[in-house]
């Protein structure tokens, strides 16, 4: 069996085609974080006049915070919440469209277009609905006995977060786990039915397993995506409160730095938060990819 190979005649050509992304690599990811990394070490007035270099004394403020510390809390709540409503809904719905024979390209359409909706829009959207004085949710769940308030209620306000963020991301799962089921070949779904096993046991016996990369390369996107992409949805909803209640990392980044004007100790935090996501990618190459089947 014979492999096609890319021959290059010029040996500056494969340079010169790379270079379009690699200056927009460093343009727009390593030059920022290197002129993060170096405010990181700084400090200077809310006005930019005066900028003392002060080493580490930054970081060091920042995990003597409890309100950066409580931040980590929070975070680390909002993306397991996020990261397994958005893909056990999407995992659910793909499931069941690849079940349907007709009008799964209508269902599938239909269940895309969230995904077109800006985060700050939905963020907005799911405010309104749950509203303590205007929202129909929070009307529907007064008429239950519930007092719905995420103003003034910490619990309130992470599920209506969640919950934002979890729609939003739901469309994106759903469509890498409709192509990955209908990439597993209906002759093993047959081979297991033949044997006397059941719709569930089929899925989590023989689908599932065979979903394992789809999973994996999600549950990578989706926990980046809980880290930065979340920020217009908090910022919408809930603003970080009530009492930094769901104030995430990359949000208090904001306040601190955009807000508080404190460039140096929102620098770190932004590096901090970088060093977070590179582990955690790392760690899921490391130890988690191991068991995927491919």
């Amino acid at each position: 069996m014979q492999t096609k190979k890319t021959i290059f005649r010029s040996k500056g050509l494969p340079y010169l085609l790379l270079a379009p992304q690699l200056v927009i690599t460093v343009i727009f990811f390593l030059w920022p974080a290197g002129q993060a990394m170096w405010q990181s070490f700084l400090r200077q007035d809310a006005f930019g006049f005066s900028t003392q270099f002060v080493g580490l004394e930054n970081y060091i403020a920042l995990f003597e915070d409890p309100s950066y510390l409580n931040s980590f809390k929070v975070t680390a709540v909002f993306s397991v919440l996020v990261a397994g409503v958005s893909m056990g809904a999407g995992l659910l719905f793909a499931a069941c469209v690849d079940r349907v024979i007709r009008a799964n390209r209508a269902y599938t359409t239909l269940l895309v277009w969230p995904y077109a909706v800006a985060p700050a829009v939905a963020g907005v959207l799911w405010w309104f609905m749950f509203n303590p004085t205007i929202g129909i949710m929070s009307y529907a769940l007064r008429q239950l006995g519930y007092d719905w308030n995420q103003s003034t209620h910490a619990s309130d306000a992470m599920i209506l977060v969640v919950l934002a963020a979890s729609w939003k991301q739901i469309s994106y799962n759903f469509l890498f786990f409709v192509a990955g089921l209908q990439a597993i070949p209906a002759s093993l779904r047959e081979a297991a039915a033949i044997d006397g096993a059941g719709p569930v046991r089929r899925f989590w016996s023989v689908v599932f397993p065979l979903l394992s990369p789809t999973t994996f390369f999600l549950l990578v996107i989706n926990i980046t995506y809980t880290m930065f992409d979340t920020f217009a949805v908090i910022d919408a909803a809930t603003a970080g409160g009530p009492a930094q209640a769901t104030n995430i990392l990359v949000y208090k980044v904001y306040q601190d730095g955009f807000v508080g004007l404190n460039m140096g100790a929102s620098a770190a935090q932004s590096v901090v938060l970088m060093g977070i996501v590179i582990a955690l990618t790392v760690i899921q190459f490391r130890y988690i990819e191991r068991k995927v089947e491919y």
